[in-house]
């Protein structure tokens, strides 16, 4: 549960910023994706995957991040999911979950960051425009229609006006 709020929160202040429709395309992409995959292996809880999908996807877009695991590791941020992993595989707990979550999380920044940026690419994971409008934020629609002078925020520095 820790995991989640962390990696979800990091995700939303950090690369979704301003982009609540973007991160909930992304969290309908991963559940769906993870729920196919459940089906072929049998796996019915599928929380930890897509909280691995997450730590993944932050991860890789995040690469230059120190990370420590209990004091015994450091490493780079994108190799957490594998770390944690290998975690569960020392505890005796099944790996298919994991990497169920880490497979989900490669293919989303895969099509997300990477083949957009290669020659020829384009998005493919576009947002749709229905999840867009039901997060559209009504307080920038009302800002864009009010008169400059009417627009809150800002202060007369200096009778400068901002």
């Amino acid at each position: 549960m820790l995991f989640t709020y962390r990696y979800c929160r990091f995700l939303e202040e950090g690369s979704f910023r301003g982009k609540t429709a973007d991160f909930f395309f992304m969290l309908l992409f991963g559940g769906s994706m993870l729920i196919l995959i459940g089906i072929f292996v049998n796996t019915i809880f599928l929380g930890n995957a897509l909280t691995i999908m997450y730590v993944y996807v932050w991860g890789r877009r995040n690469p230059s991040i120190r990370m420590n695991f209990f004091g015994l590791m450091n490493f780079q941020a994108p190799y957490l999911p594998w770390v944690l992993c290998g975690f569960s595989l020392l505890l005796g707990g099944s790996t298919t979950v994991d990497l169920m979550g880490i497979a989900v999380g490669h293919f989303y920044y895969y099509l997300e960051d990477v083949f957009p940026k290669q020659q020829g690419g384009f998005r493919i994971l576009k947002t749709p425009r229905f999840i867009e409008w039901l997060f559209e934020s009504r307080d920038a629609i009302e800002d864009e229609n009010m008169v400059h002078e009417e627009r809150p925020g800002g202060f007369d520095w200096d009778g400068r006006e901002q």
